[in-house]
């Protein structure tokens, strides 16, 4: 399963680095990209194993708000 996420707050590498290695250490995402002039996220992740919720929180807790 694929999906972008809006996600504001990301202006630098280590706000890249930050949110890759978030949802990166959770079990069943396979591939994060993210770009920061256009402010998403994609993920690429199984979906029997986490949620779009799930992938929400590991960027909210590292302090970006997910639109």
């Amino acid at each position: 399963m694929a999906i972008t996420l809006q996600v504001q707050g990301m202006t630098c590498g280590h706000c890249k680095m930050e949110v890759t290695n978030a949802l990166k250490n959770l079990e069943g995402v396979r591939n994060v990209e993210v770009h920061l002039q256009e402010g998403t996220v994609d993920v690429d992740y199984d979906e029997t194993k986490v949620s779009v919720e799930k992938l929400k929180e590991a960027i909210e807790e590292q302090g970006y708000d997910v639109v």
